[in-house]
């Protein structure tokens, strides 16, 4: 498991923490006393926690805990086990409480490549039939080390919501924490170093199979989609492994990575002057010409954390390859995170409509 938000009490008595000890979804707060290491779970609610801070005067911890289908609450609780948390703020409206929200199973799939369990959340359409054939979608969330499988509220609200809306036009959909995401400690955060893109496909080819086997799903059938590390990783699937996938759409993606920030790439790549190979093993651009499905591009102009002339380089480099199967929707006004409703409306649109031409 792993431990974050450490923060000692006044006295040095108490060291508190999140950790999700019980399950590597579910994330609690705990507090180990300093002298005698002894650990004790403070609360029970099993969701996603984010800034604990205790009182002044120690007595109390105010927190901030969600759900799958409640965003972030303020809750404050007596600052010792067995304590009822108490809901301090109530921000869900009437019309979000009215959605019938898709609620995912949160299960591991097995690993066929000796990773264990790969966590993932599933969301399956209403009145599912399992004598019936379905088509799917691979959501890949961004960030590389980020946990997006647990039982808290989802970082990608809009592909939450999304995802309810594929759900109701008969699609399965994975969302799975490919190696490299938080949460799993140090071994499967570092599974990547010198070959990012490749264990996590491993980790995809194993969450299309699995819903083959175990959610009638069509693997001739299965779509993929996901921003940023998750676009780069669905130019991967698409030009690494053409039969993997029907079609894709990577969303302001990272297509070279001796182009991106340094502070993240040397940390796994080493620097582009130290070890060329990893990073001519690592890039999206290297493998262009395996593209055989349909792919769409999404980028915002503005982005200044992927920078759009990347991808105009790697679209520049299909063309020369006289590749037809592509295209790019281009977002002037947009940074790296979209800002604009109309925006993020076109680009579901986008997403959805790849996916209904060539998934169903």
């Amino acid at each position: 498991y792993e431990v974050s938000q450490i923060a000692r009490s006044w006295d040095g008595r108490y060291v508190y923490y999140t950790a999700n000890q019980e399950h590597p979804g579910k994330y609690d707060l705990w507090r180990v006393e300093a002298t005698t290491g002894k650990a004790e779970q403070l609360t029970r609610l099993g969701g996603g926690y984010t800034h604990a801070v205790l009182s002044p005067d120690e007595s109390q911890i105010l927190f901030i805990h969600s759900k799958i289908a409640q965003p972030d609450e303020v809750y404050a609780q007596a600052a010792r086990p067995g304590a009822e948390p108490r809901q301090v703020t109530r921000t869900r409206t009437p019309l979000f409480l009215a959605q019938k929200w898709t609620m995912p199973e949160i299960l591991p799939i097995p690993s066929t490549h000796g990773a264990g369990a790969i966590y993932a959340r599933v969301f399956t359409p209403v009145g599912f039939d399992p004598a019936k054939k379905y088509p799917a979608a691979v959501f890949i969330h961004g960030a590389g080390y980020l946990q997006e499988v647990t039982y808290g509220w989802s970082n990608y609200s809009h592909e939450f919501m999304f995802h309810t809306f594929l759900t109701r036009h008969g699609y399965v959909v994975l969302d799975m924490d490919y190696r490299a995401s938080a949460g799993y400690g140090r071994d499967w955060r570092t599974s990547i170093y010198r070959q990012m893109g490749h264990p996590e496909l491993e980790d995809l080819q194993d969450g299309v199979a699995w819903l083959a086997q175990h959610k009638n799903v069509d693997s001739a059938r299965v779509g993929v989609y996901g921003g940023s590390y998750g676009g780069f990783l669905t130019y991967m699937a698409l030009f690494r492994q053409p039969d993997l996938f029907a079609a894709g759409a990577a969303l302001r993606p990272v297509s070279d990575w001796a182009h991106y920030n340094d502070d993240y790439t040397s940390d796994i790549l080493n620097r582009p002057e130290v070890d060329p190979e990893a990073y001519e093993k690592s890039s999206p651009i290297e493998y262009v010409e395996g593209l055989r499905k349909p792919l769409l591009i999404c980028d915002g102009m503005e982005d200044k954390n992927v920078f759009f002339q990347d991808n105009v380089r790697l679209v520049q480099r299909l063309i020369e390859l006289k590749k037809e199967n592509f295209e790019m929707a281009v977002y002037p006004v947009e940074d790296h995170g979209f800002v604009q409703p109309t925006s993020w409306l076109d680009e579901y649109r986008r997403i959805f409509k790849l996916f209904e031409t060539n998934l169903k």
